[in-house]
């Protein structure tokens, strides 16, 4: 059954005045974001229209029977028509936007393999009258330029059940989607431990391979590919990945390479100016966990206004839904919170990554790195007692991995995001720890959050003080985007086995963690997540016994998560 809704944002079907139907809708726009005024008639604006496809909820009950250990067709991924014959709109729906496009002047574009995105530009006088909205202008420090976004967006009631998605209109953008908040910094000494609770500890690749039981080994499958996703400019360096290589991986090539794919006019600038940790730390721990397995980074640019990351996540799945031989891993370090997009473009989104799953592509997500309090960086936050979810680690599609720090016994990192969605049920598969999770917190917890929401993180691993080259230095990185690099590298390496034994890769993991694969996985039942720059009496969550919203199982045991893989 596909997933029902959750408002976040008031998402209703309210019939107004010449059968228009409200579609979704905010109170104000979100804190940093100032209203200029009405938007000129005469500007336009291009908007992607997510099409409904014909049988989501089918791809959901095929992609839950394929991923359940125990199941006559596990692991039996989808082909890519396959995908597509799930995901294009019917006829119906096809027929209805074409009608209405044709009766009011617009010629949209088809934009993505399954037909499901279609792209129309148009007047903002004619965007507000035919979906009832007031488009403004908007400014926020950060952002380079204005916006123009509204508050409420209405469809005619001819495309109600046949239009998902109209954007930009009610989610607003952030210019940094990028998680890392506590570094990079500091340039690590000569003298180092593995363990990021003393004042040496830095973490290397031999340190992640000794924590985790991580063989050296190199990989040897060559349709076995770990992509890397980059946002926001963030570009990964070769001549930073040869010197990481040379220095903590030795035995590896420096000439170690990845290939370089883009969408939306990305590219991969080697400029040594350009600040690029993000895609260094992401590629460099790809590299240097997954030894051997072939890397690509997908460029993803910033052709949309204003470096939409909503956008640019959007595109990414399209595109890879278009690849006839995909990555068998994704992994991004890189989301905002759950209530910036807003329900209908998160769910449409979020339904993209259940197509990749189907596919037996492994998409994991960082958690993000403000803890219980989302992604933020500011200390006036932190007696906030409503809790923020952070997207697309909220999605139930993707893997959400937290963050950990020390060295056995691993704790919990403080910053490490996590909790239940305000958009996304808790789905089957993690009923049963989520429910147990909730029975340890007292009565008197002081957090506000949605118990019916999913929970997350999935699973978690190290995230404190990475040694990272950037701009031919070294220096330390910390964060959950550490952890999802250093995760998709192990599934990675675990894949390769999976295909040299002829069996089929992991693909989508997470019925496999909550089932088969729950003891896999060291348990950590010390820490708790308050947020970067919060102290121990902010309110957050603790970790305990079995899954938690910090850790999720915790961190991997990698013979264990192979042995239960090869079953």
């Amino acid at each position: 059954m596909a997933l029902k809704l959750l408002a976040v944002l008031s998402f209703s079907l309210l019939v107004s005045a010449g059968g228009m139907v409200v579609h979704e809708s905010r109170r104000a726009a979100p804190a940093g974001f100032v209203k200029q005024g009405t938007a000129p008639a005469n500007a336009t604006i291009t908007l992607r229209v997510g099409l409904a496809s014909n049988n989501v909820g089918g791809l959901e009950e095929r992609l839950m029977s394929i991923a359940t250990p125990g199941s006559a067709e596990f692991r039996h991924w989808l082909a890519m028509d396959e995908v597509k014959a799930f995901m294009k709109p019917s006829v119906e729906t096809l027929s209805a936007f074409d009608s209405f496009a044709t009766a009011n002047g617009l010629s949209p574009s088809v934009i993505s393999p399954s037909g499901d995105w279609a792209s129309i530009t148009l007047p903002i006088s004619q965007a507000n009258d035919l979906f009832a909205a007031q488009f403004q202008v908007f400014t926020h420090p950060s952002l380079a330029q204005p916006i123009m976004r509204t508050l409420s967006v209405s469809l005619p009631s001819e495309l109600v059940g046949h239009v998902d998605v109209l954007h930009p209109t009610t989610a607003f953008p952030d210019p940094n989607p990028r998680l890392g908040s506590a570094g990079p910094a500091d340039t690590p000494q000569p003298s180092q431990s593995c363990n990021s609770n003393t004042d040496d500890g830095i973490i290397t690749p031999a340190c992640i391979q000794t924590l985790y039981g991580i063989p050296a080994t190199a990989a040897t499958r060559s349709d076995n590919v770990l992509l890397v996703t980059g946002y926001a400019n963030e570009f990964a360096q070769n001549a930073d990945l040869a010197e990481f290589l040379s220095l903590l991986r030795p035995d590896i090539s420096p000439n170690k390479t990845f290939t370089v794919l883009t969408t939306d006019n990305g590219t991969n600038t080697q400029d040594a100016n350009v600040t690029s940790s993000e895609a260094n730390l992401d590629i460099q721990y790809a590299a240097g966990i997954a030894t051997g397995v072939p890397l690509q980074f997908l460029s993803v640019g910033n052709s949309f206004s204003n470096a939409d990351f909503m956008t640019g996540l959007m595109d990414t799945t399209t595109f890879l839904q278009g690849v006839a031989n995909p990555p068998t891993v994704m992994t991004t370090s890189y989301g905002l919170n759950e209530a910036l997009f807003g329900s209908s473009v998160a769910t449409k989104i979020c339904n993209g990554y259940m197509a990749l799953g189907a596919r037996g592509i492994s998409v994991l997500f960082s958690s993000g790195d403000g803890g219980v309090r989302g992604l933020h960086d500011s200390p006036k936050l932190c007696q906030n007692d409503t809790f923020i979810p952070t997207f697309p680690a909220s999605c139930p599609f993707v893997s959400s991995v937290g963050g950990t720090q020390g060295f056995a016994p691993e704790q919990a990192l403080n910053l490490s995001s996590g909790g239940f969605s305000n958009i996304f049920p808790v789905p089957s598969y993690q009923t049963e720890a989520v429910g147990k999770y909730l029975e340890t917190l007292p009565s008197d917890f002081p957090g506000q959050f949605n118990r019916t929401g999913r929970g997350f993180p999935d699973i978690s691993a190290q995230g404190l003080n990475f040694e990272i080259v950037f701009g031919g230095a070294t220096l330390l990185d910390s964060g959950t985007s550490a952890s999802a690099p250093t995760m998709a590298a192990i599934i990675a390496l675990i894949n390769d086995r999976l295909l040299a034994a002829g069996k089929p890769p992991l693909g989508f993991l997470n019925p496999f963690i909550y089932s088969k694969a729950a003891n896999a996985f060291t348990d950590i039942t010390t820490g708790r997540n308050p947020g970067y720059h919060c102290n121990d009496s902010s309110s957050a969550f603790e970790a305990v016994v079995g899954w938690d919203p910090i850790t999720g199982f915790g961190t991997p045991k990698f013979s264990e998560l192979l042995a239960a893989a090869m079953e």
